[in-house]
């Protein structure tokens, strides 16, 4: 399928790289006949043995011609042939170790050589030669394209030594988790090389074992042990993870990493010691330092690797990270609109890459390429990629983690695989070509307008000088790069560009695929816009129904959704069905009628416009939300929710409904109490209803919608709703911010 799905970029190669290029070329396959031999070293390793097979292979996919494999002792000097891996005859192109996995290409007047560094080193040979010099391609998961030829030759005089820039290089998207794209474009893979990962504390300490018997062992917040992280002073603690360590790197002896990471949040342990360790270091990365430092020496032949993310951002001022441990800094808080070197809001990581680079040679740096909240969102970072990554090799960064959408689809996920593989391994390299190569390559004929409706995406982002945030949302700029207007040139490029697809299925489907961000995003704003234009809803009398289309145009798109491989709309979030599922529920749900439809509010503490994109409308548009923050809610940050609503005159009301949102995840909890009161004239409120909300649950992570219906008869003009939000964040959430709390619409009847 992938074959034929390529075939215009297959005949493209056929130019580009002809089996024979001038008469001095050395010819390895005549009218499909093998003209070379494969040897290996006497005692070759089983890279060295894959790499042979691998090249073997293609070439025989390539030409029919089938290939002798012999040892190097059994070689007969003079015999053409193909040498890879460490063999006697490669020493004339010099016995100096190449870098890390590096890999030399190298030919004289009759051989061709393959050698390889450390690692896969001869294995991305192999796949450099095949893709660079003989026009291969593998630009998703699935087979390979190998171009049809019977003669095969390559240059004479060559030496192309290449050696990474990082030696740890991952992309977590779709395509690298097949092991093939992963060793053909030389990337590594977290659960290859780390025998523990990530966020890791309760991995080594987990509180469903110890915390019941020992609160002791994690942190103390606000004065009382908390399962939020550990406390890194105890040693008891130092005991167990320092006992994981040994039995866990003795059953996985081959893992080149172990992380010791704090938990995702905050939640910081403040007992004397730790508070004493942080106190002296200036950062609370002090305590963390000392504890890894510690552990790692227990283990000198292993690596270590920790987090230094939110609260462990900044570096201790007295303790260096010990040779073996090495710090993995986040770029969290910066946007995506701008390069990495110069954005305001990368700043401070910046700042903390400048101060980390003074106390440690080893930094890893793990970085965000997606939106995490909407997959599926258009994200157009396409054209910075290069020079986030070439600013990071710039200031002694050794590895990436390039925090994609993992193993569910996301906007535009094969291309962005493709350039961050590339650009990982050379940062310096032409990415021009890179993106072209990519485009004509995988589109074929539709490339053209799926490159300019890329470009626009780009050159709209940049207009509207809006951030473009991991954590946002497509709803939230419907005003400017994802307005309608913007939204018809998208659809117009793509259109052309299924046009061309013509009758090919396959090249359709990739190009329904580039297109369903865009689709995403309508169905998204469509909700937002809800009774307006580009709304869901349409006019029926004095009420309002679901677009007699919408179900159906909804179904069209979680086929296509689960045709691509999206398994997930946001991280932890819905799937393609039960967004279907969601659809339905909605387009179900009778419109609820209200005197306060599209009436004026007034606040008295502003909303958070990252999240609030209708202002104070969203309290009077007719629409409810669902469980996503970002979408139809009023979200109030730190603050109570006040809000007056002018009916426009005094009438008669007999009850006040509203929902209020619970996500503790994003900080986000039910108010403790509700609050009406109505007046006449705007200036003498009177009290009209009131009513308390229960004390937040226990560990309750789960968003859920909550309605509340508040008997209010009287005769009044305005309307004042006031939700009190939860004076302080519960100590079980682990973090240092203000609660918030989310509104999505006040009926009045």
């Amino acid at each position: 399928m992938e074959n034929m799905i390529n075939t215009f970029f297959c005949t493209l190669m056929l130019f580009l790289h002809p089996g024979c290029n001038s008469a001095k070329d050395i010819v390895l396959v005549e009218n499909g006949k093998a003209r070379h031999q494969i040897v290996l070293p006497a005692e070759a390793t089983p890279a060295e043995k894959r790499a042979a097979g691998i090249l073997r292979d293609h070439l025989t996919k390539m030409s029919g011609a089938t290939f002798r494999q012999v040892s190097e002792n059994a070689y007969r000097e003079g015999d053409a042939a193909i040498f890879i891996g460490n063999t006697g005859h490669t020493e004339k192109f010099g016995e100096e170790k190449i870098k890390g996995e590096g890999f030399l290409i190298a030919t004289d007047d009759k051989h061709l050589y393959i050698r390889g560094g450390s690692g896969k080193g001869v294995v991305y040979g192999v796949y450099t030669l095949l893709e660079q010099y003989f026009g291969c391609r593998k630009y998703a998961a699935g087979p390979a394209c190998t171009p049809s030829k019977k003669t095969i030759g390559i240059r004479p005089l060559i030496t192309d030594q290449q050696e990474p820039q990082f030696v740890y290089r991952e992309t977590y998207y779709p395509a690298p988790l097949d092991a093939e794209y992963q060793e053909w474009h030389k990337l590594h893979s977290f659960e290859d090389l780390w025998g523990l990962w990530g966020h890791s504390f309760f991995k080594l300490v987990p509180p469903g074992q110890y915390f019941s018997g020992h609160p002791e062992y994690y942190a103390l917040v606000n004065g009382k042990r908390q399962a939020s992280q550990l406390c890194l002073s105890n040693d008891q603690v130092f005991r167990i993870v320092t006992d994981y360590f040994r039995k866990a790197i003795a059953d996985n002896p081959d893992a080149i990493y172990w992380s010791i990471s704090p938990e995702d949040g905050t939640g910081y342990c403040t007992c004397d010691r730790c508070s004493l360790a942080d106190k002296e270091e200036g950062s609370h990365s002090g305590s963390l330092i000392r504890f890894v430092n510690r552990v790692a020496a227990q283990f000198p032949a292993q690596q270590f690797t920790t987090l230094a993310y939110t609260y462990t951002l900044q570096p201790p001022a007295r303790t260096r990270p010990a040779a073996n441990v090495i710090i993995m800094l986040s770029s969290i808080d910066a946007y995506r609109n701008q390069p990495l070197a110069s954005a305001p809001s990368a700043a401070v990581f910046r700042k903390a890459l400048a101060d980390w680079k003074k106390v440690s040679a080893s930094i890893f740096i793990w970085d965000y390429t997606t939106q995490f909240t909407n997959y599926l969102a258009p994200f157009p970072d396409y054209f910075l990629l290069q020079q986030n990554l070439q600013y990071f090799a710039d200031n002694g960064v050794s590895g990436v983690f390039s925090q994609g959408s993992g193993a569910t689809y996301s906007d535009m996920a094969e291309l962005n695989a493709y350039l961050q593989a590339k650009i990982l391994w050379q940062p310096k390299a032409g990415i021009d070509n890179t993106f072209s190569d990519f485009m004509n390559g995988y589109y074929g004929p539709a490339a053209p307008f799926i490159t300019k409706y890329l470009q626009a995406l780009a050159r709209n982002l940049q207009s509207a000088k809006v951030p473009l945030d991991i954590y946002g949302s497509p709803v939230n700029n419907h005003t400017d790069y994802l307005s309608p207007a913007a939204i018809d040139e998208y659809s117009t490029l793509l259109d052309q560009a299924e046009k061309a697809a013509g009758d090919n299925t396959a090249l359709a489907e990739k190009v329904y695929k580039a297109r369903l961000p865009l689709e995403y995003t309508v169905l998204q704003q469509s909700r937002l816009y809800g009774t307006e234009k580009y709304g869901y809803l349409v006019p029926s009398g004095n009420s309002f129904v679901p677009n007699p289309k919408w179900a159906e145009r909804v179904k069209r798109f979680v086929q296509q959704a689960q045709k691509a491989g999206v398994t997930e709309l946001a991280e932890g979030g819905l799937s393609p069905e039960a967004y279907g599922q969601e659809w339905e529920q909605l387009l179900a749900r009778p419109w609820l009628p209200s005197l306060a439809f599209r009436k004026k509010v007034t606040l008295l503490h502003p909303f958070t416009p990252e999240y609030t994109a209708k202002k104070e409308a969203t309290l009077t548009d007719g629409l409810t939300g669902g469980k996503d923050f970002s979408l139809n809610w009023l979200y109030t940050y730190g603050n109570d929710l006040v809000a007056t609503i002018d009916l426009g005159q005094a009438q008669k009301i007999g009850g006040i409904q509203l929902n209020f949102l619970q996500d503790a995840r994003h900080n986000i909890f039910l108010p403790t109490a509700i609050i009406i009161e109505v007046s006449t004239d705007g200036q003498s409120f009177q009290p009209a209803a009131r009513q308390a909300v229960g004390a937040v649950a226990e560990e309750d992570f789960s968003a859920h919608v909550e309605t509340y219906k508040l008997a209010a008869r009287a005769n009044a003009r305005f309307v004042r709703v006031t939700a009190h939000c939860l004076p302080q964040m519960p100590a079980w959430r682990g973090n240092d911010k203000k609660p918030a709390v989310c509104c999505d619409e006040i009926f009045v009847n």
